[in-house]
């Protein structure tokens, strides 16, 4: 679904709770609540955030920044150094 059809129907349902005060209510509490979670959780990225980690994380590659592993067993092994 698009960002644009979730879009309507949210406006579509918004319709049909903004008739009834104890839905208007619940739903307005119910969305305080995800904004908090959203403003708490600091692995949530802004599309700019995400792109500049990428774009960075390419640039360090380039640079020949980066931990190669020929095996899962080394892999492993460089995990539990950490």
């Amino acid at each position: 679904m698009t960002a644009v059809q979730l879009n309507a129907e949210l406006l579509r349902n918004m319709s049909i709770i903004a008739e009834d005060e104890n839905l208007l209510k619940r739903a307005s509490k119910y969305l305080r609540r995800l904004v908090a979670e959203k403003q708490a959780d600091p692995t949530l990225l802004s599309k700019e955030e995400f792109f500049h980690r990428v774009d960075e994380s390419k640039a360090q590659y380039l640079r020949g920044e980066y931990t190669r592993f020929s095996n899962k067993d080394e892999m492993n092994e460089w995990l539990n150094s950490l």
